[in-house]
């Protein structure tokens, strides 16, 4: 059984940076694509960044490109993702995510475990 827990949420003004972190549990894992994802209130949810198993390759959403970093510790089983210059409009629930088909495709359904999620709010 493969669960996710993530940390690192808060409030943040404008500007601003977190940093959120997923403990994956199971030593299987760390031969998964890892990603997060993210749903703001009233929409649907977000691809926002994945990364290999092996760190390797990387792909952002085009809206956090160039603020966000995904990186991965195989050795510690944690994936983390470094956010900088916040924005209001980066306020959601951000969701860690691992597929074992390692596809790293933007749609939430190909994801196959999901963490619980951990609170963002940037504000203006």
């Amino acid at each position: 059984q493969v669960q996710l827990v993530e940390s690192g949420g808060g409030l943040v003004q404008t500007g601003g940076s977190l940093r959120l972190s997923c403990a994956v549990s199971g030593r299987t894992a760390i031969y998964y694509a890892r990603g997060w994802f993210r749903r703001a209130p009233g929409k649907d949810s977000e691809f926002v960044a994945a990364i290999s198993w092996n760190g390797g390759s990387t792909y952002y959403a085009d809206s956090v490109k160039g603020r966000f970093t995904i990186s991965r510790d195989n050795a510690k089983n944690t994936v983390s993702l470094q956010m900088n210059s916040l924005k209001p409009e980066d306020t959601a629930m951000y969701y860690c995510v691992a597929d074992r088909s390692s596809s790293m495709s933007r749609r939430g359904v190909d994801w196959d475990y999901w963490g619980q999620g951990t609170q963002v709010t940037v504000s203006s």
